[in-house]
């Protein structure tokens, strides 16, 4: 593995998750693997749980770890070919990914999508930027369209807490004040093509998500039905696909409460909006693992700095 920029640079799920869970059991095991290595964190966004659980990732790996937020300390980059750059941007993205490479063993990106140009979202321009012009291993934190940090530690806690040979998984959309970006629910949809469990996707008509992802996933736009018999429940809000980066529906009816919850365990990425999203009640039952997902953060990107470490002994 080369880079990690999507849950499909995967090459076995199960056999990640096996090894997460083990890694978590003795986090400190492989502190000489990191020994006189550094990994440059660069965020475009705002971040709590992802900086925070890279940075301690990195130090119970035995990495020095460096923090660069581009949107106060950087210059602004510039990605497009022959440009003239007679505007905002002061420097190229050939140049800035080359120079990074120099002063860094790994390199991890956190970058939203813009939610106006579909194009240029989907393009990817920073993550896949640094990913052709770095000579140096490359981490999606989050980028436009996918977030695979977050499905690895997903898949992690799913497997930690799963009773069945193939549970009910249901994704179900929930309102939100705010466009929100696809990148999680587009990576845990892809993690879940990985699985073996009865995999449902729920949401108002208008919220489907880029089809080229959900492919062959069971789609029902009836929350209740699609909720029935579940095991686990996974809620985000997105925004339109089709009607890009646009908030079609705010409707409450869609808001996850204990009722609809029933004996399932509850999920979400964080951070949440409480009594929108989802009901206080929810939250603060046993029933809610978004803390012990916000935890698996830090041992999905343990193991795959691990892994890109080993590449590089």
């Amino acid at each position: 593995m080369k880079n990690y920029l999507s849950i499909n640079d995967i090459d076995s799920l199960p056999v990640w998750v096996d090894e997460a869970i083990t890694l978590k059991k003795d986090p400190y095991q492989f502190q000489d693997l990191g020994k006189q290595k550094t990994v440059c964190l660069l965020f475009f966004n705002n971040s709590l749980r992802t900086r925070l659980s890279t940075q301690k990732a990195a130090m119970q790996l035995g990495m020095e770890v460096m923090i660069m937020n581009f949107g106060n300390e950087s210059w602004a980059l510039e990605y497009g070919d022959g440009t003239v750059m007679d505007q905002g941007t002061s420097e190229h993205i050939k140049e800035a990914a080359r120079v990074v490479s120099q002063y860094c063993d790994i390199v991890a990106i956190r970058a939203f999508a813009g939610l106006v140009d579909k194009a240029k979202d989907e393009a990817e321009e920073v993550i896949n930027g640094f990913a052709q012009y770095a000579s140096i291993p490359v981490v999606n934190m989050e980028s436009s369209v996918g977030h695979p940090l977050q499905a690895l530690a997903d898949a992690i806690t799913l497997a930690e807490h799963n009773e069945k040979p193939k549970p009910k998984v249901v994704l179900s959309w929930a309102p939100h004040p705010k466009a929100l970006p696809h990148a999680v629910a587009n990576s845990f949809v892809d993690m879940m093509k990985l699985q073996d469990a009865d995999f449902v996707i729920t949401h108002p008509k208008g919220y489907e998500l880029n089809p080229d992802i959900t492919k062959g996933c069971h789609i029902e736009y009836d929350q209740d039905k699609a909720l029935e018999d579940a095991d686990f429940v996974y809620v985000k809000n997105w925004s339109s696909y089709s009607d890009y980066g646009q908030v079609l529906s705010k409707d409450l009816d869609w808001t996850m409460t204990e009722q609809k919850l029933g004996k399932a365990k509850f999920m979400h990425c964080l951070p949440v909006r409480r009594n929108m999203v989802v009901d206080d009640a929810v939250l603060d039952s046993d029933q809610s693992l978004v803390v012990e997902q916000a935890h698996n953060r830090v041992f999905a990107v343990q193991l795959v700095f691990k892994k890109l470490l080993e590449t590089l002994s």
